[in-house]
Order: C-alpha cells, then sequence, then structure tokens
C-alpha cells in the first residue's frame, strides 16, 4: 500500500512538472534556502583574500545536496551499468555489440577494457576512442552483422522503442520488433545482457514500459536464461533468485543473461 502511494505521489509530480512548470516533490529543495542563505554570510564572513569573491549576481543555488548520501548509487543505471560490464570483463569476448545503452555509464564501463560497437537511432556528435558508432534503426540493424555477435547488449533501452521519446515513430509493437532484433542479432553460442524496469506491466507514455518479467521471458525464448540479478522498489541490488518474484513490483529493474545454443 505504500509503495503504490508513493508511485502514485511520482506520478502526479512528474504530471504537474510537465503540465504547470514545476513538481510538489520539487519544492522540498526550498525548505533548504535558509540554510543556503546561512552558509552565504558565512563565507562573505569568513572570506579574507578575496580572491574567489562572492557575489550575488554569479549565485548558483544547489538545494538539493545538503543531506545526500555520497554520489548517486541507488538508481537502477548505476549497479546494472556496473554489474553487466563486470561479466563482460569476465567472459572477455573478442568483440561487443551495443544497442541503445547509456553511454556514460556502460559503454564506458566497458571501453575501459576493450572496444565495441555501439547502435543508437540517435546521432553521437562526438567521437570516442575505442568506439563504433552506428546510427541506424531497430529494424536495420541486421544489415550491418549479417553474422551476428557473440556478444550483445541492450540496457534500459528496449522500454522507449516505439513511443516516440527520442524522435522514433510512434509504434506500440517497437518493443517486440526490438526483441527479435536482439534475438536475431545473437549469434549461435552467443550472450545477450538485457534489461528493462519489471513489475506490474503497463505503459508510461512516452516514458517507458514496464514489463512482466514472464512477458521479458517469453519473448526471448528459445534463448535460455543464463543468470539473472535485479534492482527492487528498495533501490536493494540483488543476484539470482527468479525474475518472476517480480511480477508484483512497482518499478524494479530486472537485468537478464540469455544464451543462445550452438
Amino acid at each position: 500500500m505504500i509503495t503504490r502511494a508513493k508511485e502514485a505521489l511520482k506520478k502526479t509530480s512528474r504530471l504537474s512538472e510537465t503540465v504547470l512548470g514545476f513538481s510538489p516533490i520539487g519544492l522540498k529543495r526550498f525548505a533548504n534556502l535558509p540554510r543556503f542563505l546561512r552558509d552565504v554570510r558565512e563565507y562573505r564572513n569568513q572570506d579574507k583574500s578575496g580572491q574567489f569573491p562572492l557575489r550575488f549576481d554569479q549565485l548558483y543555488p544547489i538545494l538539493s545536496d545538503f543531506y545526500e548520501a555520497a554520489g548517486a548509487t541507488r538508481g537502477h543505471y548505476f549497479m546494472q551499468d556496473l554489474w553487466v560490464a563486470r561479466q563482460i570483463y569476465k567472459a572477455r569476448p573478442a568483440e561487443h555489440v551495443d544497442i541503445g545503452s547509456r553511454i556514460d555509464g556502460f559503454i564506458a564501463h566497458v571501453l575501459s577494457f576493450m572496444p565495441l560497437t555501439m547502435i543508437d537511432i540517435r546521432p553521437l556528435p562526438v567521437r570516442i576512442e575505442g568506439l563504433n558508432f552506428v546510427q541506424a534503426e531497430s529494424a536495420t540493424i541486421a544489415e550491418h552483422f549479417p553474422n551476428g555477435a557473440l556478444s550483445v547488449s541492450s540496457l534500459h533501452a528496449v522500454e522507449h522503442f516505439g513511443l516516440g521519446r527520442y524522435g522514433d515513430p510512434v509504434d506500440p509493437e517497437g518493443w517486440r520488433k526490438g526483441v527479435e532484433t536482439l534475438k536475431g542479432l545473437v549469434a549461435p553460442g552467443g550472450t545477450l545482457y538485457f534489461s528493462a524496469p519489471v513489475g506490474r506491466e503497463r505503459v508510461e507514455f512516452n516514458a517507458h514500459r514496464v514489463f512482466s518479467p514472464d512477458t521479458i521471458l517469453a519473448a526471448f525464448a528459445p534463448l535460455q536464461l543464463a543468470a539473472f540479478a535485479a534492482i527492487g522498489d528498495d533501490g536493494e541490488f540483488s543476484e539470482g533468485g527468479d525474475p518472476r518474484a517480480l511480477r508484483e513490483a512497482a518499478y524494479a529493474c530486472g537485468i537478464f543473461v540469455f544464451k543462445r545454443a550452438h
């Protein structure tokens, strides 16, 4: 009950921010304004050298970090990117192909120990050493890899396919077509690392879909599940277990490692 109430509050906050331009949850940051003003006064009183003088026309208030823990480690992306990159490092594949994962997380991790190819519908305006970037839509990916690949990943990407959020055509079946593309890309004996939001199945247009774990397992057949990890609604990371245990989650992250038979 509490989890669903929190979920409803977040949705209301997102809608308010989109339509009205402000978030009720975001308003709580202003509770830290007195602390900020106190720090301004303290800085001015202690500044003797004048090398970095405080000027009111150059204030840049950040009101949300006063009581945060060191770094952001409780979101889906941090733990999934790190865990999957470690699995690939252990496997040491000769090549790796990714579709749509985050560059400043997972892709960066993998690039630290091997080159890879990344495919995305969006352009990449910078050149990155070791990264072979291919701009392509899901339907044309097979043309670039006629023989498939032995190591493939797609993390927190397929849930967006066909929702128009990133300039792609609206297609309610976009996610399913994306899954078929991924399956077709995995060569015999190959491995697929896949993640997506899991829980009570729904679309939250145009942000993402949330999949039932059963939907993912069925969609990726005949690939076999070789390993599983998850980030639950409580933000805690866990390895192993049955993906179906997350059927009633609000917004968990399921990380699936699939294998194709030789």
